[in-house]
């Protein structure tokens, strides 16, 4: 067990006169992904004269590692860039039940596959310790597709998940799911949407340059290169897309272990001219805002940020009716062109460019709408899990306004 001295990164002292709440971030990496960028959110954001954050991870590696707010202290529980053995999760779990012993944290929020390691560790863990676990997929839908056994893992997970003080969802089919299909009792998930910085998402994405060339039009779409994110899906429609729109690109924003089988595709169906795969980026928001779709095509999404960042550029979108957020995220925003899952995606690409372009149809989502994702909302909401209270209109609420600090990242520019 490491606790890391990053260049830059706070300290952990022993002298414990610090009155602020200790809050423990856990988490695998810090890769490019959405649940990690919804922790980077959380620790810039998360009011440093109520609370002091801690970031755990398994190793401390990934994109996002160079936006953690310098005043973080950051540990490792695992040295080496490969995944532990079985054998090897037991040393693991001992760290970070002595690291959590240490820390003695009011609360711990784990998320992605820290959520088991933390409910197993609950009965070591110090007295009156929050244990928070944040679930970001839509879980049976994940354990009957990416696990031999889902029905093995489905009990274990709602025999862990009982050992949580909260679980929280990313939306109200989530909720229901836990409650249903896991068992879980009525007040222990709980909703949370995704915080979404609507306004260093529009500054960011409108002031960079433009990274498009050609006469387009021009497609978007982004997220981690696994399966589930369904970009082989988009490919597939492409060819029928680049039929009625010539010069149509697409551009795909991310990384993954799909990348390789991407590429192959891409080359296969003859699609070297019309799609590029740009890896990831530190500042993606110009390439949402400059174009004229953005297009989801996941078989599944727990939530779906980058949908709702491209609608707070006011970038009409396509998206498959996928379970998860989807329907919540949608409700009814005529930006937003929903789709059957497995029909009619190119179609609809192709209906929903030309309602722009030629109708000069542009649809906008409407401020009300984006109201109820915004960071404010939501910071309030997770500094009340925190501190086990209801935090709407209270006193506490009105604090954390007044005095709310907040830790700047600097972005790189896109060149």
């Amino acid at each position: 067990m490491d606790a890391q001295r990053l260049p830059g990164h706070g300290k952990l002292t022993t002298v414990d006169a610090d009155p602020r709440k200790k809050i423990v971030f856990l988490i695998g990496s810090m890769e490019g992904g959405g649940a990690e960028r919804v922790f980077i959110t959380l620790l810039r954001h998360l009011d440093r004269s109520h609370f002091q954050p801690y970031l755990v991870l398994l190793r401390a590696e990934g994109e996002f590692m160079c936006q953690v707010p310098k005043d973080v202290v950051v540990h490792t529980l695992h040295q080496s860039r490969r995944y532990p053995t079985l054998a090897g999760s037991f040393p693991l779990m001992r760290n970070l039940v002595q690291l959590l012993r240490r820390i003695r944290p009011q609360a711990v929020l784990s998320t992605g596959g820290m959520n088991l390691a933390l409910a197993l560790a609950r009965p070591w863990l110090p007295r009156g310790t929050r244990v928070l676990i944040r679930e970001c997929s839509v879980l049976g839908a994940r354990l009957n597709t990416d696990t031999r056994h889902p029905r093995l893992w489905r009990s274990l997970y709602r025999y862990l998940y009982q050992w949580a003080d909260k679980v929280v969802c990313q939306s109200d089919s989530m909720v229901r799911e836990m409650s249903e299909k896991f068992h879980l009792r009525q007040q222990r998930p709980v909703r949370i949407y995704n915080p979404i910085d609507i306004d260093l998402v529009r500054e960011l994405g409108r002031s960079g340059e433009n990274p498009y060339s050609g006469p387009g039009p021009q497609l978007v779409a982004a997220g981690r290169l696994s399966q589930e994110k369904g970009f082989d899906l988009l490919l597939a429609a492409m060819p029928k897309v680049v039929e009625c729109l010539p010069h149509a690109r697409l551009t795909i924003l991310g990384q993954g272990p799909l990348r390789a089988a991407l590429a192959e595709q891409i080359q296969s169906l003859g699609l070297s001219g019309s799609v590029s795969l740009a890896g990831f980026q530190q500042n993606p928001w110009p390439y949402l805002y400059h174009a004229d779709l953005f297009v989801l095509p996941s078989r599944r999404e727990g939530f779906g940020n980058v949908l709702l960042e491209a609608l707070a550029l006011d970038t009409p979108a396509v998206a498959v009716d996928c379970p998860g957020a989807m329907r919540e995220i949608y409700g009814g925003n005529p930006a937003v062109r929903l789709v059957p899952a497995g029909t009619g995606l190119a179609e609809a690409i192709v209906a929903a460019y030309r309602a722009n372009k030629y109708e000069r149809i542009t649809p906008k989502s409407s401020p009300d709408w984006l109201a109820k994702f915004a960071l404010k909302k939501v910071i309030d909401e997770y500094s009340a899990l925190f501190l086990d209270e209801k935090l709407k209109n209270g006193p506490l609420a009105q604090i954390i306004h007044e005095k709310q600090t907040v830790i700047p990242t600097v972005y790189p520019r896109i060149s």
